[in-house]
C-alpha cells in the first residue's frame, strides 16, 4: 500500500493522488494502487523552519509517518518538495522506503538523455536555501540555476497566491520566471514546489515543453515501484 504523507498543501496532495491514478496502467478499479493518505495540515511551515523563522516540522511529520505505518503503508511518498529537507531524518526512523522526489527528477532527466546539464529551479525559499535539489542533482551530474533575489521574491509571492486559490495571477508570475531561467541557458525548469504545477497546468507558452513536474515524476516513480513488486505493496493483516 502506498502511504502519502500529505497536507503540505492539501490541494497539492489531491493533485498528487490524481497523478498516481493517471499514471497507473489500469483497466478496472482493482488494477489501481491501494493508497492511504495522511493530510497532515498541522505540520508547521517548512520554509519558515529552514530559515530559522518558525517551529520544527519534524515531530508532526514523524507522527504522520507513524500513522501511515500503522495503516499498512509499504512505500511512502511526500508530495512536498521542501519537506524533503527532513527526508533523511524520517527515513532513519522507519524501515518503510520513502521515495525521494529529487531522485524521481534525476531518473527522468537520465531517461531523456538530457545533454545540457543545467536545470532551472522554481521553488520555495526553503527548498532553495536548503539545497535540496542542488545537492542531490549534483550527485547525478546536473547543475541547478536559481532565480536572482528579486525574482525569487516573485516566485514566493506566486506560491502564496496558489495557496490562496489565485492560480491565474500566479501563473503569469511563474511563467515569466520560467522564461527568464530558460533565457539564462536552462534546458529544463523544475517546478519544484507542489503548488507551482497547479498554476502552470494550463500555461499557453513555448516554455511549457521545458517544464518538469516533480510531483508527476514522483507519481511515476511510485507506480514503477508498485509494478516492480505489486504484492509487496499490499500488506495483509491477520
Amino acid at each position: 500500500m502506498l502511504g502519502i504523507l500529505g497536507g503540505m498543501g492539501p490541494m497539492a496532495t489531491v493533485d498528487f493522488m490524481g497523478k498516481i491514478v493517471r499514471n497507473t496502467p489500469a483497466s478496472c478499479d482493482q488494477d489501481h494502487i491501494q493508497m492511504v493518505v495522511c493530510s497532515a495540515t498541522d505540520v508547521p511551515d517548512r520554509t519558515a523552519a529552514i530559515l530559522g523563522q518558525g517551529g520544527d516540522p519534524f515531530p508532526a511529520m514523524l507522527n504522520a509517518l507513524r500513522r501511515l505505518e500503522l495503516s499498512g503503508a509499504t512505500r511512502i511518498a511526500i508530495p512536498c518538495n521542501t519537506a524533503h529537507h527532513w527526508h533523511g531524518a524520517l527515513q532513519a526512523k522507519t524501515s518503510v522506503p520513502i521515495i525521494h522526489i529529487v531522485d524521481a527528477v534525476a531518473d527522468a532527466l537520465a531517461a531523456q538523455q538530457v545533454t545540457n546539464p543545467t536545470i532551472g529551479l522554481l521553488a520555495t525559499d526553503g527548498t532553495v536555501h536548503a539545497g535540496i535539489y542542488q545537492q542531490r542533482l549534483a550527485e547525478r551530474g546536473y547543475a541547478c540555476m536559481v532565480p536572482d533575489a528579486k525574482a525569487q521574491t516573485e516566485v514566493m509571492r506566486a506560491i502564496r497566491l496558489v495557496k490562496a486559490g489565485l492560480n491565474e495571477e500566479a501563473a503569469g508570475i511563474l511563467g515569466r520566471e520560467a522564461e527568464a531561467l530558460a533565457a539564462r541557458g536552462c534546458s529544463h525548469i523544475a517546478m519544484a514546489c507542489t503548488e507551482i504545477p497547479l498554476a502552470l497546468a494550463a500555461l499557453d507558452s513555448d516554455i511549457g515543453a521545458a517544464l518538469l513536474d516533480p510531483t508527476d515524476l514522483l507519481a511515476q516513480a511510485c507506480v514503477r515501484s508498485w509494478l516492480a513488486a505489486p504484492q509487496e505493496m499490499v500488506r495483509q493483516f491477520a
